[in-house]
């Protein structure tokens, strides 16, 4: 059980700082009411994070690869979508072998959207398509009409879907996201490969039971410090879900992979799920 220090990490969930950083949330505001996430926080889940002080770098990519340097990640994967996209997309242009692209999908904008999916395929070679029910606006859940195209594309152009799951940690209501939610979509794209994003608490138990159910079901472990792993997905690793599980971050969103790689070697995962969680299954799940 104990973590290696000889595999190429491949983080499912990074970013870079930028000046821009200041606007990543500005879609969602639409949906915050509470004057404490409008004016007061500088991401909406602030409550929930001691947020990476990192204003004071000038030089975010730089930064950002010599943090992936010292804790062994190898490749990264970079949204090219929001306020974030011109420096993400510099990067990857610059630096192909260190990070690849995911686009974030708005299922509201109708073919327009499904277009501009095989557009990003096209220009940048995107390994997953990502969304966030509860923070679009309107919000649309999970197994709503309007992601079928999305999830259609996304069989056809033989990509993830990374999809937030659980109660948001922003001040936003938590039905799109419920896992159970997922039922439906996984039965219908029995093709679609769909990784879990952001816990899925309260129904860890539950996302577990599906995956054990479906097999193009995954979890990611983005957004938890791995102090606050869930239990149910520790012990789905460690017994029949070796290959289920992917190893995703958050920085410097929430954490810094200083505070995660602190925290990593407690994890109790067996010898052999380690290589699986790091980078295996990132390989085979995103078609690195």
């Amino acid at each position: 059980m104990t973590l290696p220090t000889d595999i190429g990490i491949i983080d499912t969930m990074l970013g870079i700082p930028s000046a821009e950083r200041d606007h990543w949330y500005d879609f969602m505001k639409p949906l915050l009411l509470d004057a404490e996430s409008r004016e007061q926080f500088s991401m909406p889940a602030q409550y929930m994070f001691n947020v990476p002080e990192l204003e004071d770098i000038e030089n975010g990519l730089a930064y950002t690869l010599q943090q992936m340097d010292s804790f062994g990640v190898e490749r990264a994967m970079l949204g090219i979508s929001g306020d974030a996209s011109r420096v993400h997309e510099s990067a990857l242009r610059s630096h192909p072998d260190r990070f690849f692209a995911c686009y974030a999908a708005n299922p509201n904008l109708g073919m327009e959207e499904v277009r501009r999916i095989r557009d990003m395929k096209e220009r940048f070679d995107i390994k997953a398509v990502t969304g966030f029910p509860s923070g679009l606006v309107p919000q649309v859940p999970i197994n709503d009409k309007r992601w079928y195209p999305v999830y259609a594309a996304c069989v056809d152009l033989d990509l993830p879907i990374c999809l937030c799951v659980g109660v948001p940690g922003p001040r936003l209501p938590m039905e799109p996201q419920k896992v159970e939610h997922l039922d439906e979509v996984c039965w219908f794209f029995p093709e679609l490969r769909i990784v879990m994003r952001h816990g899925g608490e309260p129904w860890t138990e539950l996302a577990c039971k599906l995956m054990l159910k479906y097999p193009n079901l995954y979890y990611s472990t983005s957004a938890f410090a791995p102090k606050y792993y869930p239990q149910a997905v520790i012990d789905y690793a460690n017994t029949r879900g070796a290959d289920k599980i992917i190893y995703a971050g958050y920085y410097p969103m929430g954490l810094s992979l200083e505070r995660i790689f602190r925290d990593l070697p407690a994890v109790p995962l067996k010898d052999d799920v380690w290589p699986k969680f790091l980078r295996d299954n990132a390989v085979r799940v995103f078609k690195l």
